[in-house]
């Protein structure tokens, strides 16, 4: 019986050294604006003292959802402290702050460019099932052979991991805007850019900003995973906690992931009007718009068939 084995991995393996060769100098610019963005992010969460960040993080829960999560972030930062892991949660929360405001910087464009062209879709909407099926571990291959060991191949494989959502949240909110509003756009001699960024992004901030907060989510969880690359941050303890079994250690990281991760889920959400009242309003400022619309091109009308009366008449 003959065997027959497709050489795929040997095509990918030339593939990759064909992309490493050639595009080698592009790789090494990437690296060092992406090492350069987390230098910064990192220098200032880590360079002030632990109570600056407190009260900054604080204030910004009081003024997003009030001061019993404004205590509350207090309380879950002060114990990520008293478990001395401050260092690796702050080295976690510029990597996943990094990460995900590239993502969002590639996300949004293009789940704009997907709602407007339905061919541009099409052709997305694969390669976005392939990212958001492919095993997370599957990430770590090529950017460790892109960019070698440390935080850039982490940067790079949280990006690839968290991107998704953003793209498809993006074009899901500009099509479930109300085409009458947008219509009534175009009667009126708007241009599509204008109609873009006064109607369709304005009406769809809630279901983009789900995306954004599902990418930051989506950074956090991968970062730790990113930390078998040589990424900083709470992922190192817990993977030294797996491979000495340091139930403590591990529960002190995994804890501190989670402090984290509710406070920025929480403030994310809050910007995409999380509470009830903070979506009526873009509703009623819809509504309110279409009547607006409505009432002009009424009284247009109107006043095109007086003119055309004064005409005949005259």
């Amino acid at each position: 019986m003959m065997e027959f084995r497709l050489p795929l991995g040997e095509w990918v393996e030339a593939f990759s050294d064909f992309v490493t060769d050639t595009f080698a100098g592009l790789f090494d610019v990437i690296a060092a604006i992406f090492g350069g963005f987390y230098d910064g992010v990192d220098w200032l969460l880590a360079t002030p003292p632990f109570w600056v960040i407190m009260i900054i993080l604080a204030i910004a829960g009081f003024f997003a959802r009030g001061w019993v999560f404004a205590v509350g972030t207090v309380v879950g930062l002060l114990l990520i402290l008293s478990v001395n892991q401050w260092d690796n949660a702050m080295d976690t929360l510029a990597l996943t702050l990094v990460a995900a405001v590239i993502a969002v910087i590639i996300a949004i464009p293009v789940g704009i460019w997907a709602a407007r062209s339905d061919t541009a879709s099409k052709v997305i909407r694969p390669i976005l099932d392939f990212l958001q099926t492919m095993p997370a571990f599957v990430y770590l291959i090529p950017a460790i052979f892109l960019f070698s060991v440390g935080v850039v191949p982490g940067v790079v494989a949280t990006i690839l991991f968290a991107v998704a959502p953003g793209v498809r949240l993006t074009e899901l909110g500009i099509r479930g805007v109300d085409t009458e509003v947008v219509e009534a756009g175009h009667a009126f001699g708007a241009s599509p850019r204008r109609i873009l960024m006064q109607i369709q992004l304005p009406l769809a901030r809630p279901s983009i900003m789900a995306g954004v907060n599902q990418v930051i989510m989506l950074s956090l969880s991968m970062v730790v995973i990113a930390s078998m690359v040589g990424a900083p941050g709470l992922g190192k303890p817990i993977i030294s906690a797996l491979q000495s079994i340091n139930i403590g250690l591990g529960f002190e990281a995994g804890l501190s992931v989670v402090i984290l991760a509710i406070l920025l889920d929480r403030l994310t959400a809050t910007l995409g009007g999380d509470h009830k009242k903070k979506r009526a309003k873009p509703a009623a400022s819809a509504s309110d718009t279409s009547q607006n619309a409505s009432d002009d091109a009424e009284e247009t009308t109107e006043a095109g068939q007086k003119r055309a009366a004064a005409a005949d008449v005259s």
